[in-house]
């Protein structure tokens, strides 16, 4: 038996115990591991990868599986997997605690199980009949759904050969452990072990998996970077759990466009799909306020109308703040740099507090113009009309540069009664739009603002 000395944030190894790993600098995360593999694991399974033993296979003899998607039962869900899951796929999906990770699966995996055959929720972290609690609640009876409390990924194998299920879901990753292994579940060593078992199973199998994934304080996935890695698509879950609505991103997806969000909002039958979002978040708009201003952001091919908001204060003894939540506080600097240079509005003094409403994270450049008219509103102290919105890049120049796919925005709008778009000139020169909204172009910081504020 030889025991090694292993990070847990980033899974770097140490010839002997340190205080501090040398790679990602982290305090206290070096462990000792040993690691010797047990005698009754199949040498198959501690082969990991070599296991995929399939012949040669000429490119043109490859049988396409386009058409093999299989539906979840969830439009939105589906959305952001890319029309469907994919046979033989592994997906990761992690959040944080009580956002509903596990609820959704637990529908999904209802629904497939009613539509499709049996399937199989394994979960290391509630008994059989916290589940079933968790499923009367959603009202979901009378399909084949198989559920199993169990960590040992060689005893979860076993029972997928016998129940031959058309979807695993294995809730969490973290919570399984390899008897290959003598480390404790949820160590770098035992989350890529039994992720590379269940790697082999799908992909051998044409066997789908949903994993769900710890995240940490930081909000990233737990565990090694090369885990999100192995798998084929990464969703996270976003939005705050004590709200109604959650958003499910893509953050990696082999088989679809990773721009993709799917909407829900939570409920007491569970996570439903949202299929007009921009009417949801513009719900409890208030109008005629200052600072408050209607932007079109492309979440993948999905417009969305979002509200920014925006406060701005006088800082005391000089030391101004900036806040920002839902945008990148680095771009906030930034547009107020420009603010200052090329429109003559001096904000040094000023805190500048800036809100996304709803939630949610716009990091589309094409936000710029709505924080800077936000901004200015709260200034100036002068209200937006409620029926415009705005969208456009600012550059360091000041100039308003174009944005992609203008029509499907200025479409959005209207069939939510805006009659009035502030967007760069660019863009109107290029709209294939012919509705109601009147477009006005820009080609300035300070020609944008004369629009709105004259």
């Amino acid at each position: 038996m030889k025991s090694i000395y292993e990070c847990q944030e980033c899974g770097a190894r140490a010839p002997k115990p340190q205080g501090r790993c040398f790679q990602c600098g982290m305090f206290d995360s070096i462990v000792e591991v040993k690691n010797s593999p047990s005698e009754n694991v199949p040498s198959g399974r501690r082969d990991g990868l070599s296991s995929l033993s399939k012949t040669v296979q000429l490119y043109d003899d490859v049988d396409g599986l386009d058409s093999e998607r299989l539906n979840t039962g969830s439009k939105e869900f589906d959305r952001v997997l890319g029309g469907g899951i994919v046979r033989g796929s592994l997906v990761l999906i992690g959040g944080e605690p009580g956002i509903g990770k596990s609820t959704l699966l637990l529908q999904v995996a209802a629904s497939m199980a009613e539509s499709l055959g049996p399937v199989l929720y394994v979960s290391g972290e509630e008994s059989d009949y916290q589940i079933k609690m968790r499923g009367k609640r959603l009202g979901l009876f009378g399909m084949p759904l198989h559920l199993l409390s169990e960590t040992c990924i060689e005893r979860i194998l076993e029972q997928v050969q016998q129940v031959k299920p058309v979807l695993l879901v294995v809730d969490s990753v973290q919570t399984m452990y390899s008897s290959a292994l003598e480390s404790p579940p949820g160590s770098i060593g035992q989350v890529r072990e039994t992720t590379n078992q269940l790697l082999v199973q799908a992909k051998n199998e044409d066997l789908p998996i949903l994993l769900v994934g710890h995240v940490t304080k930081e909000g990233g996935l737990a565990g090694p970077k090369a885990l999100e890695h192995v798998v084929d698509t990464v969703l996270y879950f976003e939005g705050d759990r004590f709200q109604t609505y959650r958003i499910i991103r893509a953050a990696k997806n082999r088989f679809g466009a990773v721009s993709e969000l799917g909407v829900f909002e939570m409920t007491g039958s569970g996570l439903m799909g949202v299929s007009n979002p921009s009417k949801l978040f513009l719900s409890d708009r208030e109008t005629s306020v200052p600072g408050s201003v209607v932007i079109c952001a492309l979440e993948g091919s999905r417009p969305l109308l979002i509200e920014l908001q925006a406060l701005v204060n006088t800082g005391a003894y000089g030391n101004a703040r900036r806040t920002s939540s839902g945008l990148d506080r680095n771009r906030l600097s930034l547009l107020l740099a420009v603010l200052d240079t090329k429109a003559s509005i001096n904000l040094a003094s000023e805190d500048v507090y800036l809100n996304v409403a709803g939630g949610l994270t716009v990091d589309e450049p094409a936000a710029d113009l709505g924080v800077v008219a936000a901004i200015t509103s709260s200034l100036r102290k002068k209200a937006i009309g409620p029926e415009t919105f705005v969208f456009g890049e600012i550059s360091l120049a000041g100039e308003i540069r174009g944005a992609a796919q203008a029509g499907l925005r200025l479409k959005e709008a209207d069939q939510l009664g805006f009659k009035r778009c502030v967007m760069p000139k660019s863009n109107v020169v290029d709209s294939t739009f012919d509705g109601d909204i009147e477009q006005i172009g820009v080609t300035t910081i300070e020609e944008a603002l004369e629009v709105l504020f004259t």
